[in-house]
C-alpha cells in the first residue's frame, strides 16, 4: 500500500506575515526588501507578482515594474514565531514531520487518514483551521512520494489542495513545463529544451526510453528522475531536523574578468542570495569565505579561497558584503577570474546566541549591530569600504 505523503507550503509567507502584523497591506502590492543599491526582494505578495515582481529580484528593478510597491525590511523574529506556530499546528495531526524550511514541511499522514472517506475534505478542514488559528495561508499537496507531493502543492496557489495519485500523473504532472519541475535547475532546463524536452511528459518518455543524451545530461540524477516521473522514489519523511553547516552560492562569469568594478555586481548578487537564504533558514554566520577560479589557458582553472572570521554572527547583506569587498581587495585584485563564490560559515541559530548572552552582552551586541549598520551606510555613500569599527581594525592587524 502506498503512503500518504503531504507537502504543506505557506503561501508568500514573509509577505503574509507582514499582512498579519498590518492588515492594511492586504490586497496591496508589497514586498520584503531593503531599498538601496544592494537591496533584493526576499518575497512579495501575489498582487506584486502580477506586475512581474519576484523573489531574488533587485529592489530597484522591482520598483520600475511596480512604482507603488510597498517595501518592508522584514521582521525575522516574528516570522520564526509564526513558523513555529505552523509546525506545532501540523504536529497536532501527525508527529511524522520533516521541516524543509521556515515555510514548508513534509508530513506522513498514512495512518491519520486511513479511515477518512473524503481525503480532500479532510485537508480542506486542516487548511481552514490553520488559517483560523494563525491567519496563515497554505497550499497542500497529497501524493505517494515526496516529489509528487511537492509538485502537487505547487500546482495550485494560493490556498490550493491537489492530490496526485499514480493514475493522475499523465493528466496532472506531464503537461507541466520542464522549467517548473522540482529538482530541474535553471541551467538544466534550457539544455533539456535544446534536445526537444519541453514538458515533464517529454522527459518521462525519454527517461523510459533510456535516452542516452538525457542520461549524459542528468548524470547520476537520471535514475532518480526516472523514478520520480513514474510515481516512485523517496517516500520517507525524515523527522531529524535539517541543520545547514554553511550557505553558499557561486557563479561562472560571462567572460574572464580582472576589473573588480565589473566583478563586484556578481559578488553582490551572490551575497544577496546568501543573505536571503540565511534569513529564511534563520541562521547567522561568523565567517565569510570567497572563492575564485583563476582563468587560464587550459581547462584546469586554479581555485583560490580566502575567509575572515568575526565576533558577532550576522545574516545582513551589507555586513557580509563589507567582508566580501575586504577579502577580494586584499587578495585577488588584478587576477583574471572565471568563477566567483560567496559562502557564510560557522552558522548558529539566533536563539542559541541569546541563551549564551548576559543582559549586558545582549545590549552590547545590539549596540554594535547598530554601529555596523551605520558604518555600512556610510561606506555605501562613499562607494568604498573605507570605514570599519576599531575592534575590527585591531583584530585584522591594520594600522
Amino acid at each position: 500500500m502506498s503512503k500518504v505523503i503531504v507537502h504543506i507550503d505557506l503561501n508568500a509567507f514573509f509577505a503574509r506575515a507582514e499582512e498579519i502584523k498590518d492588515p492594511s497591506l492586504e490586497g496591496k502590492a508589497h514586498a520584503i526588501g531593503r531599498n538601496g543599491r544592494s537591496g533584493i526582494i526576499s518575497t512579495c505578495s501575489y498582487e506584486a507578482r502580477k506586475y512581474g515582481v519576484r523573489s531574488a529580484m533587485p529592489v530597484f528593478q522591482a520598483l520600475k515594474l511596480c512604482p507603488h510597491l510597498i517595501l518592508n525590511d522584514g521582521d525575522y523574529r516574528f516570522y520564526e514565531t509564526l513558523s513555529n506556530e505552523f509546525i506545532n499546528f501540523i504536529k497536532s495531526y501527525t508527529k511524522i514531520i520533516e521541516v524543509a524550511s521556515i515555510d514548508e514541511c513534509f508530513a506522513d499522514f498514512t495512518d491519520v487518514i486511513k479511515h477518512e472517506k473524503d481525503i480532500e475534505a479532510f485537508f480542506k478542514e486542516l487548511q481552514q483551521n490553520l488559517f483560523k488559528k494563525t491567519k496563515l495561508k497554505c497550499s497542500i499537496g497529497i501524493a505517494p512520494t515526496k516529489f509528487l507531493a511537492k509538485m502537487a502543492s505547487d500546482y495550485r496557489k494560493p490556498m490550493g489542495i491537489t492530490i496526485i495519485r499514480r493514475k493522475d500523473i499523465p493528466s496532472i504532472l506531464y503537461p507541466i513545463p520542464i522549467e517548473d519541475m522540482f529538482g530541474i535547475g535553471k541551467k538544466t532546463a534550457p539544455k533539456l529544451k535544446e534536445i526537444g524536452i519541453n514538458t515533464i511528459g517529454d522527459l518521462a518518455k525519454e527517461c523510459n526510453n533510456d535516452n542516452s543524451r538525457v542520461q549524459n545530461l542528468l548524470g547520476k540524477f537520471f535514475y532518480a528522475v526516472k523514478d520520480w516521473v513514474n510515481g516512485y522514489g523517496d517516500d520517507v519523511v525524515n523527522t531529524e531536523p535539517w541543520d545547514p553547516k554553511s550557505i553558499g552560492n557561486s557563479r561562472t562569469l560571462m567572460h574572464d574578468m580582472d576589473n573588480y568594478q565589473e566583478i563586484r555586481p556578481t559578488l553582490l548578487y551572490l551575497t544577496n542570495e546568501v543573505s536571503s537564504r540565511a534569513k529564511k533558514e534563520n541562521k547567522r554566520g561568523s565567517t565569510v569565505q570567497i572563492v575564485i577560479k583563476e582563468a587560464g589557458k587550459d581547462a584546469n582553472f586554479k581555485s583560490h579561497n580566502k575567509s575572515i572570521t568575526f565576533d558577532t554572527p550576522t545574516n545582513e547583506v551589507d555586513t557580509i558584503m563589507y567582508y566580501v569587498d575586504k577579502l577580494y581587495q586584499e587578495n585577488f585584485l588584478g587576477i583574471k577570474v572565471r568563477l566567483v563564490g560567496v559562502t557564510l560559515q560557522n552558522l548558529v541559530d539566533p536563539k542559541d546566541m541569546v541563551i549564551q548572552m548576559t543582559l549586558f552582552d545582549y545590549e552590547k551586541h545590539e549596540e554594535e549591530n547598530a554601529t555596523r549598520l551605520l558604518i555600512n551606510e556610510l561606506n555605501r555613500q562613499l562607494k568604498k569600504p573605507l570605514l570599519m569599527r576599531a575592534s575590527e581594525v585591531k583584530k585584522d592587524g591594520n594600522k
